[in-house]
């Protein structure tokens, strides 16, 4: 029936359909499953009426089922019955347009207007034509779904636009794409969207194409080599020659065999190899028995270093590396002339425990350098899993061993210097307490047989010499420090930074900015600036970073043209660094009453705290901030406890709480503190605030007080004498229990400072509390 001859009634009955676009001039069938458009399409057929087959979409805002605007008036060839719903045979007519909804109930009739197609003529329409011709018959080369019949249809359709909807209705695209043509009126422009739709299907199809050669030829060569495999094992039987071994198995078994592997190693190796023999080299097991085969193999069992154990010499080795940690060289030392009489001597395991840049990793590769052996660190920062101690069961894909196998791996040697960084820094969670893995580790009495999970054999760990490194004793979970014996490694004393940095620091920041040792000095005066003005630690590392800013600007000078020598003195420094960072303002802030000087013990050293207390009308309340812990703020309450007990003797108003509040603040509010130190310090501070008398500037103390006014020693005694002195304090107020803490002070501190032991906190406030400023401080 030709669409242009043909006559259309002005409202026919419409047939919504949700997956098809129906196209003019073509025989389709359309699955219809509504039951309420059955009558209408079985009247349509017996009558030989035309009805309008349009597609539906949901709109994404409102979910409501919406009508498109083009569809095509078709007639119905045949009806038939399917499996899920009735099939209509339809043959489209024309375009045409739905411009009313005359009725919805029992179906839909509409007001349609035919559209007529806008053809265009040119040499750009032919070159379209042929282009399309070319892309489908390139389509159907390499599409499936397409026959070859398909091909001389297209070459034989007159009409441009019946090719273009002709083309479209093979096509394997969407819906929404197939509309979107239909849509089209303009010839020209349907033949442009088409070819872009030719062009998707092509290259998706040439994509098919080249995955499927590749996946075949894949299996093409596995079967061919099993098959060859297969006939090589049924030829060398007919021979008598027996199955030729791969090289690369014969290759593992003589590596088995140089090796000197324990007993239970050896077996393990030798019943993997059988089985990886009778392997195809195709099977995914082939690969995850090789890889444990090679880490089986490449571990030191029997591979060692040859101990240094002259101690002399170690000692110099020692001092040229590092300056002071005199403790810390003695055990080295006591420890290689237990090995050189005891060969068998296990030793314990060394913790060290000290502030970041005191030495802790840096000692460590002395150590090994010392005694001959190879260095391997690993760092537990942050390490919750359990599997990176001891590895992963081989059943898991992509299994690896845990961490103290890959060392030993890494250093060729079953008798190195194995370091465990921060291990106050191990975590826990749902997947395993590593710490707990660690116990075994870190025991001589079980590490001769660990076992790591990915391995599952014992492994000989007690000729290694673990050391430990932390910060703190706190986060070190109780069993596994009860394993180590701790050394501890306090900050530097400002002589002792100023000795670090002229023997070791400058030299080596010289070095690394390329420049002329004999060009550059940088005096001690210049070091001892850097210490006072720029840095504010317990140990080297931010002062080197200092020292490397003034290697790095003489580096510009020399880069500049500028001709050395370049010699750097105290008042020079600031031309490098700017302004300084730090500053005395002790004096300054305890001026007044109310304000007193503590010392705090932290991760990274000791440092000094500001207590401040002021006094309002009020209820009767004591204010307490600064990020204060549960037991800070108990030893607040203490303080304020015994003063008022106190109050009479100590020439204070017995009512001088019933209408007023009291505040205790501690600067730095942002840094979390607690700990029973600061009692103390808040005592004297509420004191001085009350009895209007300021405390001396150049006091600092420490120590826990009790309600009865005695005061009970505390720990961190060195870092924070050392942190007092850098700050220019003079007198230090300590508990009497803390008076054999006073050994640990270098001599040369405790000749600078003067201590005061004290046991009630009398003794504190009539030393600390000066000269009254007026009779009122509110």
């Amino acid at each position: 029936m030709n669409q242009n001859k043909t006559d259309f009634p002005e409202i026919m009955p419409l047939l919504p359909v949700r997956e098809a676009v129906l196209f003019p001039n073509m025989i389709v069938p359309i699955l219809v499953k509504t039951e309420k458009y059955l009558p209408m399409i079985k009247e349509a057929a017996d009558k030989s009426e035309i009805i309008t087959i349009v597609m539906v979409a949901e709109d994404e805002k409102t979910e409501e089922v919406v009508l498109r605007r083009v569809g095509t008036a078709a007639s119905v060839a045949k009806i038939s019955k399917g499996d899920e719903g009735t099939v209509v045979v339809v043959q489209g007519l024309a375009r045409v347009a739905v411009t009313e909804i005359v009725s919805a109930e029992p179906f839909y009739k509409v007001k349609v207007q035919k559209l007529n197609d806008v053809e265009k003529q040119g040499k750009r329409v032919d070159a379209l034509r042929r282009n399309i011709v070319r892309l489908f018959k390139e389509l159907v080369t390499l599409s499936p779904y397409l026959p070859d019949e398909t091909l001389n249809v297209i070459k034989h359709v007159p009409d441009l636009g019946s090719l273009a909807d002709i083309t479209s209705s093979y096509l394997n695209i969407e819906e929404a794409k197939k509309q979107q043509i239909l849509d089209c009126l303009d010839v020209e422009q349907r033949l442009e969207i088409l070819t872009l739709f030719l062009n998707e299907e092509l290259e998706m199809s040439r994509m098919g194409q080249k995955i499927q050669s590749q996946v075949q030829k894949g299996i093409d060569k596995t079967q061919r080599e099993y098959y060859l495999r297969e006939q090589l094992k049924v030829i060398q039987k007919e021979l008598g020659a027996g199955e030729e071994v791969p090289s690369e198995i014969q290759e593992l078994r003589e590596k088995m065999e140089k090796m000197r592997l324990p007993e239970g190693a050896h077996k393990v190796a030798s019943k993997e190899i059988d089985k990886l023999a009778k392997m195809s080299p195709s099977s995914p097991e082939y690969t995850v028995s090789t890889n444990y085969l090679d880490w089986l193999l490449d571990l030191p069992w029997s591979e060692g270093t040859k101990d240094r154990l002259d101690t002399k010499k170690a000692e110099k080795v020692l001092n040229a590396h590092h300056y002071n940690l005199e403790k810390v060289k003695k055990r080295i030392l006591e420890y290689l002339a237990v090995r050189k009489l005891n060969p068998e001597h296990k030793g314990s395991i060394l913790c060290f425990v000290g502030p970041p840049g005191t030495g802790k990793t840096s000692l460590g590769r002395s150590i090994a350098e010392a005694m001959g052996r190879k260095f391997v660190r690993i760092s537990l920062g942050g390490v919750r899993d359990e599997a990176e101690i001891r590895g992963h069961r081989r059943t898991y894909v992509g299994a690896l061993p845990g961490r103290i196998i890959h060392g030993l791996r890494k250093a060729g040697s079953n008798n190195p210097v194995f370091m465990l960084d921060e291990i106050d820094k191990v975590g826990n969670d749902f997947r395993g307490d590593p710490a707990s893995a660690l116990l075994e580790v870190l025991d001589p009495e079980q590490n001769f047989s660990f076992s790591d999970h990915y391995l599952d054999v014992e492994f000989d760990l007690s000729k290694v010499m673990f050391i430990t490194t932390a910060n703190q004793f706190d986060t070190i979970p109780g069993p596994l420090l009860d394993r180590m014996e701790v050394l501890e490694l306090p900050g530097y004393t400002e002589e002792e930074k100023t000795r670090i940095a002229t023997r070791f620091l400058v030299h080596r920041q010289v070095k690394e900015h390329g420049l002329d040792p004999k060009g550059i000095s940088i005096r001690p005066s210049a070091i001892k600036q850097i210490i006072r003005a720029y840095t504010r630690e317990a140990g080297v590392r931010n002062l080197e970073r200092e020292i490397a800013a003034v290697c790095r600007g003489i580096a510009r000078k020399v880069a500049e043209g500028q001709e050395s020598p370049f010699i750097v003195k105290g008042e020079g420094v600031r031309e490098y660094l700017g302004f300084p960072k730090f500053s005395s303002d002790v004096e300054e802030r305890t001026s007044v009453p109310g304000v007193a000087t503590g010392m705090a013990w932290t991760p990274t050293g000791g440092d000094v705290l500001f207590v401040e207390a002021t006094m309002m009308p009020g209820q009767k309340s004591l204010v307490l901030t600064g990020q204060l812990g549960e037991v800070m703020k108990e030893s607040a309450q203490a303080a304020l406890s015994y003063l008022r007990t106190k109050a009479k003797s100590l020439g204070i108003s017995e009512d001088f709480f019933s209408n007023h509040d009291l505040h205790i603040h501690v600067p730095a509010g942002a840094i979390p503190k607690d700990g029973p130190s600061a009692g103390v310090t808040m005592l004297t501070a509420l004191a001085s605030l009350l009895t209007c008398r300021p405390i001396r500037a150049d006091v600092a103390m420490t120590g826990e007080v009790t309600l009865r006014g005695a005061v009970l020693p505390v720990g961190g005694i060195k870092e924070k004498v050392l942190a007092a002195s850098r700050s220019g304090i003079k007198h230090i107020i300590l508990p009497e229990g803390n008076r054999n803490d006073l050994e640990d002070i270098p001599e040369k501190i405790r000749h600078r400072l003067d201590f005061h032991l004290v046991k009630k906190m009398e003794e504190v406030l009539q030393f600390a509390l000066d000269k009254p400023v007026g009779p009122s401080c509110n």
